[in-house]
């Protein structure tokens, strides 16, 4: 095991004197930069950022407003993941909503087509004969698809997110807040967020058209914050305070009983209480759910779920997504193991290991392979490509990043310096997917290692995990883990607490064949249960006195809530 450094935020004397939840969720923000409890802190729809400054978005408005107002055929070209089935179903919601007599949607598979509009999937929808197609989460890299698209009459509004390459594509008009000369001061919406962008201008303007009347009313699109939320969190993008207020507006709408019969569904199959939804419930067991659509079959089913306003009908389709995922897991884990047995006939260690790992199986399931990338990266802390075969002699690569490495930059100075290489590749900081052929996985291989080399040298920098300050024994209560469960939204950019110090060892088991369940006392207090989700492997470490990194959650079993420890790291003291 990787050994990994805690690094405190707060001085151990000051944090040891707060006595109260209030006085240390304070002290939580202020190590997050929060201070302006009424100013920064305020986290309604009239504190996000004004649309005025996306480049691109008046000229996108007009195209739009022009086919709803005609009534032309609206086409949704989406992605295969959370981000992009969530605001596929936002935007068919949303022009639906605004009086679009026509709206659609297609969402390329992700075996048959790979990602983004693609000249294929251009011709495919050709046939659909749509007035307008407009990309969700992708399209900023598909150059040669919406080449093909206007060849074949069809104008292409592009609303993306990731990071454009030297060459946009020639649509009618491109919104990602990501482009050269783009104002707009936050540069991490999600492709949901994107859209809810582009909702809200066309509805102004639509408005100020005079569209809206007795006959056909003014949508209130707050209503789908449930799908901005949900897809903004499962996409991992940094919560900025634009994106913190998209996030909390939806929780709260969720809480209230007020979202789509799909996100209830997907809540409920998954056991999670809608009354009290974090953004932990959303990332780590409704977006999984949803994602197995698009990684087993087709992501079309979970759009479907999305879009369902029957609750018999959304429930039905969870329960289905439900069981892909369980298969998703059990692929997930066969591969692992298969990547970890790989890596150890290599006779490899923590210190031997290249600055990059490049892993292909010949039976693989290219839908898991990032899963499994982001598992070997998590133990090893390397950067991941997982290689699968799709077919053809080509593999496709879904690759994970390590804090320090750009992984898009490092693919692109790969094609940059071996041309003909990579087939296509796209992404951003922290994941990326790529086509290779088979013939060249050597090459490639070398040439990655070498350009994360440059970037992190021969061996990456340790790991480390950030902790809050060693959490006061009077406050491992259940009263401070209700408080910090909805004090967020937690997430990336914005982390949910994290605690260590030392505790005493009275139980230690394994429960559900991989999990490590412990029963604690932390110096002068009392008795806490402690889950380490995936730390079966630890059991022998966790005996005597130990030192542990953790967050602290809500446990819930037959009606009975209680405080528990989540563990993060775990050494002997």
């Amino acid at each position: 095991m990787i050994p990994i450094r805690i690094r405190r935020l707060s001085d151990e004397d000051g944090f040891a004197q707060i006595r109260t939840p209030e006085a240390l969720l304070t002290a939580l923000y202020a190590n997050r930069g929060l201070t302006d409890l009424d100013g920064e802190g305020r986290l309604g729809l009239g504190d996000l950022e004004p649309v005025d400054h996306l480049l691109g978005l008046e000229r996108a408005v007009e195209v739009l407003a022009e086919r709803i107002r005609g009534g032309g055929h609206l086409m949704i070209v989406g992605d295969y993941d959370a981000d992009g089935a969530t605001g596929s179903a936002l935007a068919v919601r949303g022009l639906r909503a605004l009086g679009a007599a026509r709206v659609s949607y297609l969402v390329p598979s992700r075996f048959a087509n790979g990602y983004g509009l693609s000249p294929a999937v251009a011709e495919a929808a050709a046939g659909l004969r749509p007035d307008l197609m407009v990309t969700v989460d992708n399209g900023i890299s598909s150059v040669s698809g919406v080449r093909r698209a206007r060849e074949l009459g069809i104008p292409v509004l592009v609303t993306d997110h990731h990071l454009p390459g030297e060459v946009l594509p020639e649509a009618e008009a491109i919104v990602n807040p990501n482009q050269v000369g783009c104002r707009f001061p936050s540069k991490h919406l999600a492709g949901v967020g994107v859209v809810f962008y582009l909702l809200a201008a066309t509805r102004r303007h639509l408005r100020d058209g005079g569209w809206f009347g007795a006959g056909r009313p003014e949508p209130n699109l707050a209503d789908l914050l449930d799908l901005v939320a949900l897809g903004t969190v499962a996409d991992v993008v940094t919560l900025d305070r634009n994106n913190r207020i998209l996030v909390e507006q939806g929780l709260r709408r969720i809480r209230a009983g007020r979202c789509t019969a799909g996100v209830s569904a997907l809540l409920r199959v998954a056991g999670r209480d809608p009354s009290r939804v974090t953004t932990a419930d959303l990332g780590f067991f409704v977006a999984p759910r949803l994602n197995a659509a698009g990684r087993l079959e087709e992501m079309s089913l979970g759009v479907e779920c999305l879009l369902s306003d029957d609750p018999d009908h959304a429930f039905s389709i969870a329960q289905t997504l439900d069981a892909l995922n369980r298969r998703r897991r059990e692929i997930e884990g066969e591969m692992k193991d298969q990547a970890e047995s790989l890596l150890d006939r290599l006779s490899l260690d923590g210190e031997a290991l290249p600055p990059a790992l490049c892993l292909f199986g010949e039976d693989w399931h290219q839908g898991v392979s990032g899963i499994v990338a982001a598992r070997i990266r998590e133990r090893y802390h390397r950067p991941v490509i997982a290689f699968a075969d799709a077919g053809g002699g080509v593999l496709r690569g879904s690759g994970r990043s390590i804090d320090g490495l750009h992984l898009r930059d490092a693919i692109d100075a790969v094609d940059r310096r071996h041309p003909g290489v990579i087939e296509r590749f796209g992404g951003h900081a922290m994941a990326a997917g790529l086509t290779i052929r088979v013939d060249v996985l050597d090459v490639f291989r070398d040439a990655f290692v070498e350009a994360v080399r440059e970037q992190l040298g021969d061996v990456p920098p340790q790991p480390e995990i950030q902790s809050d300050g060693i959490l006061p024994p009077g406050l491992l209560t259940l009263e401070t883990a209700e408080m910090l469960r909805l004090a967020g939204p937690w997430g990336k950019g914005f982390p949910e607490p994290k605690f260590d110090g030392p505790f005493e060892v009275l139980d230690a088991r394994i429960v559900g064949e991989r999990h490590l369940k412990l029963r604690l006392v932390p110096p002068g207090g009392v008795p806490v249960e402690a889950i380490g989700f995936h730390f079966g492997d630890r059991l022998e470490q966790a005996r005597g006195r130990i030192q542990l990194a953790y967050r602290l959650d809500v446990n819930q079993y037959r009606g009975v809530r209680s405080a528990q420890l989540v563990m993060e790291y775990l050494q002997p003291a």
